[in-house]
């Protein structure tokens, strides 16, 4: 609970963190009305997709906080060294990481939508798979912010990494926003495999994270 107060306070105080990606969040859901057009009813259809796929590219923004700066500073080193497993200081981290990220852009995402068109029956839907969802986002890009952790400016490296891991959360993601009403029952069963891709991360991805540190730590 310290490191997860920790990394909260120090995401909010020196900022660039949520408040980032929920400003990038907002560019690029505003600008994709101008490119597609002014067809409302299009937009309507295509607003949980689009809404996904802004949300992913905004997550990916704020990667390299995860461990870098702890990193430059030496201070993952100690947290190595400390009485911790490793694991359980990388989900502290990653539990940060969400709260200060993942959980501001799942609730902008309601107001970004009406920016969409976005029908009111989706509301709901969107925001439950968002909820669901995102934390394995944060999973999955943690062992790509480690694989990277040594590299400079390793952000753009840790995107290319996670990209492919991020594509089931968008797929089940979308469906599970109810966008195909000709499958009613669709949706709940997509909600039910986004539930085991976070879970899948839960396990897996403090473990991977914290064999992708003590790798480069060690080197």
């Amino acid at each position: 609970m310290s490191l997860v107060k920790r990394d909260v306070a120090l995401a909010t105080q020196v900022g660039g963190g949520g408040g980032m990606a929920v400003f990038f969040f907002l560019v690029a859901v505003s600008l994709l009305p101008l490119g597609i057009g002014p067809n409302l009813n299009l937009l309507a259809k295509i607003a949980p997709g689009l809404l996904w796929v802004a949300l992913l590219l905004s997550s990916l923004l704020t990667l390299d906080r995860l461990f870098q700066a702890d990193f430059e500073d030496g201070t993952l080193d100690v947290l190595l060294m400390g009485h911790l497993p490793l694991e359980l200081t990388v989900s502290a981290k990653i539990i940060a990481h969400w709260l200060t990220t993942g959980l501001p852009l799942v609730i902008a995402a309601p107001f970004l939508g009406l920016l969409l068109n976005l029908e009111s029956a989706h509301f709901l839907p969107l925001v439950s798979a968002m909820l669901v969802g995102t934390p394995a986002l944060s999973l999955l890009g943690a062992i790509g912010a480690a694989l990277t952790v040594s590299v400079r400016r390793g952000g753009l490296l840790a995107s290319l990494l996670v990209i492919p891991f991020y594509i089931p959360v968008l797929i089940f993601g979308v469906a599970a926003a109810g966008s195909d009403v000709s499958m009613p029952g669709a949706a709940h069963q997509a909600l039910l495999l986004l539930g085991a891709v976070t879970l899948v991360s839960l396990v897996l991805g403090p473990v991977a994270t914290a064999a992708a540190l003590r790798a480069n730590l060690r080197s």
